[in-house]
């Protein structure tokens, strides 16, 4: 049995960062975080530490913005998993620059967990955001660091909780507004799934250099089926109201950071539509290598919110 990879990942705090800290620890890799000291002492920060606590994690204080910390928590490991931020999508040219220096990483895995950005369509300001990771990705490759991107698509968490009411905390249970036609397929995937399938492939041959698509196939929807499959499980049918795509885009204009953001996401999911096609040469499907990976299923996700 080879030995596991040890695991850097910085955003370890994040949204999906401490998921993947999870796992990666749940899964045996010596498991690092780099943390800042002031995240590590926030208290709204104390519930992710200690658990990171409890998992054994190593901490690394340092950030991306100090090149001698992130050269000194890269020199321990063999992996590199970067989670973070939108913000800082762009400054992970630090985080390249660190590996290219302690020359000894056998993978990096940058911030995606997002669509496939080499062929998404977008409207500002995800437009923009895209550009930045296809930028990233292009210098990865031209530097010849070895590298999975993973293309986790919508994280579960984020729309299935309310059926697509981006302002709502709880799912409709009179009146549901659909985004776009309603026939788009979306891809929802539950974070720890996502998760799970990232910390397989990074000691895994087949997804050197390549794209891991994740795209369960029971977890492929439309907005209708999914307001049709939420209707069936409380018994009702609710009114429908459908933004189609100008009023979409002027709500886009009109909204604030960074709901502005994730209307245009959601844009490029529900109208412009996602490739559902995975170019063989340059990427893998996760719950096709992966199918000892029992995934969490839309319809088993939905059933918590009943």
């Amino acid at each position: 049995m080879a030995e596991k990879s040890k695991i850097l990942i910085i955003g370890a705090t994040g949204y999906i960062g401490k998921f993947i800290v999870e796992a990666s620890s749940k899964h045996g890799h010596p498991t690092f975080v780099l943390v800042r000291e002031t995240t590590a002492s926030d208290p709204k920060k104390s519930e992710i530490i200690q658990n990171f606590k409890n998992l054994g994690v190593s901490f690394v204080y340092g950030d991306i913005y100090n090149h001698e910390s992130l050269v000194n928590a890269i020199k321990q490991v063999d992996v590199v998993i970067s989670a973070v931020g939108a913000t800082a999508i762009a400054d992970q040219v630090k985080i390249i620059a660190a590996i290219k220096e302690v020359g000894t990483i056998k993978r990096f895995l940058p911030s995606e967990f997002g669509g496939d950005v080499d062929s998404m369509k977008a409207v500002e300001p995800a437009a923009s955001l895209f550009r930045e990771k296809v930028k990233l990705r292009r210098i990865i490759e031209s530097e010849g660091i070895p590298y999975t991107y993973v293309v986790s698509n919508g994280f579960a968490g984020y729309f299935l909780p309310t059926i697509g009411q981006l302002d709502a905390t709880a799912p409709p249970r009179e009146k549901v507004v659909i985004l776009g036609d309603g026939n788009r397929k979306a891809i929802f995937v539950k974070e720890e799934d996502i998760a799970s399938y990232t910390i397989r492939a990074v000691d895994d041959p087949r997804t050197l250099n390549k794209i891991l698509h994740i795209v369960p196939p029971a977890n492929v929807v439309s907005f209708n089926e999914l307001v049709s499959l939420w209707e069936s499980k409380i018994g009702k049918t609710l009114e429908k109201t459908y933004i189609l795509e100008e009023q979409l885009l002027k709500n886009i204009h009109d909204s604030p950071m960074p709901f502005k953001i994730l209307l245009a996401i959601c844009h490029a999911i529900f109208v412009n539509g996602l490739t559902l096609s995975i170019d063989t040469s340059t990427g893998v499907e996760a719950s096709e290598i992966y199918p000892e990976v029992k995934y969490t299923t839309v319809d088993e996700y939905l059933n918590h919110f009943i």
